[in-house]
């Protein structure tokens, strides 16, 4: 039996303590979203007139989702209180601290900027406001941020216009762009329509990363992939239905943005032990794990990580693993990949040596 073999055996020691102090990548995570209970609570506050409240108490049943419409209903109503510059820098400086709390070291942050543009934010304000939150959280807390501007798929191809054209005007771009997505509801909202418009971010040097199959058939990510030549699935839940597309998935390396919380309360799945995650790593998938809206659906990476060792049972190394495949996924530089890796292999094997 090799050393790797006897520590997996073995078993995690305490699974809880092992992932709090794993070093990790997070690549599907929403910016509002993240946005805590506590900044939600000062952003409502500072505009009274919204539908968000301010009560914690209050906000938790807000945060109750009945169906993935409510949940979309409730995720605009937190984006209207986005208004301002000065709003926007603080939440993505906030998050970028409780990420750092995590041990999250990369984290490739989708950001719509179209929510905040049609709202009176300033184009060039909004970039600033993000780059600056940016540099400040890497040198403060060593997270490294990069950005994925998404199209709000319900908001139509106005949307799909407006946010080709800021990810790709070299006056606007923000230099910590790295990728285009595709985010909203699934139903009703058919991703051949944004062919185009993915077209020209990729030209432009954006990688591609949309949502599909989350609420909708595997026939979404088929689209995604031949239309919108997506290198990366956000979430991929119904790819589990079609054994070939998983081959497909497994052979290309094309990753799953995994999240398991998210998909039990936007009721995409029903229970997490019928979450398809297992059927994707028997399958060969190379698969990320990933909070989504953490504060909204009360998780965070490090509990995504602990439900992924129950479903999956991983010892420390497995989870290890997992960790590792967030980094290949990425879209860090090689040299930032290999770093990355390197501290989960030595953090590791510290947390299980005599």
């Amino acid at each position: 039996m090799t050393d790797h073999d006897q520590r997996a055996a073995a078993g995690v020691r305490d699974p809880h303590a092992f992932i709090a102090g794993l070093p990790k990548a997070e690549l599907h995570v929403h910016h509002v979203g993240s946005a805590s209970p506590r900044i939600v609570s000062q952003l409502a506050a500072r505009h009274p007139d919204s539908q968000v409240p301010t009560d914690p108490e209050a906000l938790a049943d807000f945060f109750t989702f009945t169906d993935f419409a409510h949940f979309i209903k409730v995720y605009l109503s937190v984006v209207d209180l986005i208004r301002t510059p000065e709003d926007v820098r603080l939440l993505t400086y906030e998050i970028a601290r409780d990420m750092a709390r995590q041990q999250i070291r990369y984290a490739e942050l989708t950001i719509t900027p179209f929510s905040s543009t049609r709202r009176g934010i300033d184009a060039r304000a909004f970039m600033d406001a993000i780059e600056d939150a940016r540099k400040s959280a890497e040198a403060e807390f060593g997270t490294v941020l990069r950005w994925c501007f998404d199209i709000p798929g319900e908001a139509g191809l106005e949307s799909a216009e407006e946010t080709v054209r800021l990810a790709t005007d070299d006056r606007l771009r923000p230099e910590g762009l790295v990728s285009f997505g595709l985010g909203g509801p699934e139903i009703g909202v058919p991703r051949p329509q944004f062919k185009p418009y993915f077209d020209r971010a990729i030209a432009a040097g954006l990688r591609s990363v949309p949502h599909a199959g989350e609420t909708t058939g595997p026939e979404t990510v088929w689209d995604a992939l031949n239309h919108l030549r997506a290198e990366r699935i956000g979430h991929g839940t119904s790819s589990a239905q079609d054994p070939g597309l998983l081959a497909h998935l497994a052979e290309q390396r094309i990753a799953l943005e995994v999240c398991p919380t998210s998909n039990i309360a936007t009721r995409a799945v029903r229970t997490l032990d019928e979450h398809p995650v297992k059927e994707f790593v028997r399958a060969g998938v190379l698969v990320t794990i990933n909070s989504d809206d953490p504060p909204m659906f009360g998780t965070d990476l490090n509990s995504e990580y602990a439900v992924a060792a129950r479903l999956l049972d991983l010892d420390e190394w497995g989870l290890a693993d997992l960790a590792k495949n967030a980094v290949e996924a990425s879209f860090l530089d090689p040299a930032g990949k290999a770093a990355l890796a390197a501290e989960i292999d030595t953090y590791t094997s510290g947390w299980l040596a005599p």
